[in-house]
């Protein structure tokens, strides 16, 4: 019989460490239990997943992700200058983050870039937005669904 490899109708059991240029883990299952997902389900990013295509349980492969397959690039539009006053009673700091409630009553984190007595400049981009990162793999299962 032969391996089953990841792609469309797979369920896939692997470990994983985001890292950046740097060598520093942004995340991994490495140290805990490996993450399940279902191709397609979205769990994964587009990018991430693509990656991984044609791969079957025993491989190991470290993948580079360029910013348009991961988190994308910064876009200008997400940083916001706020007036100071909405940060009444808080010890600013810049690279603080800032957790704000959207519209819908979900939570956004913003990080503050600069701040004076009467502004507050606060990217909304993800951490990760425009970084080139690793994606270090473990494939320990990959199953029909």
């Amino acid at each position: 019989m032969t391996e089953l490899r990841i792609g469309p109708d797979r369920e896939v059991t692997l470990h994983f460490a985001i890292k950046l240029d740097s060598g520093d883990v942004v995340d991994s299952t490495f140290d805990r239990r490996p993450a399940t997902f279902r191709v397609g389900d979205g769990n994964l990013l587009p990018g991430f997943e693509l990656s991984l295509y044609g791969l079957k349980a025993g491989d190991k492969r470290a993948l580079p992700i360029a910013p348009e397959q991961g988190f994308g690039r910064p876009n200008p539009q997400n940083v916001q200058v706020m007036p100071r006053g909405q940060f009444e009673g808080m010890e600013l700091s810049e690279g603080l983050m800032v957790i704000f409630n959207d519209a819908a009553s979900g939570e956004m984190p913003g990080v503050v870039k600069s701040f004076d007595d009467q502004q507050v400049t606060v990217d909304f981009n993800h951490p990760l937005a425009g970084r080139d990162l690793t994606f270090e793999v473990e494939i320990l299962e990959v199953r029909a669904v």
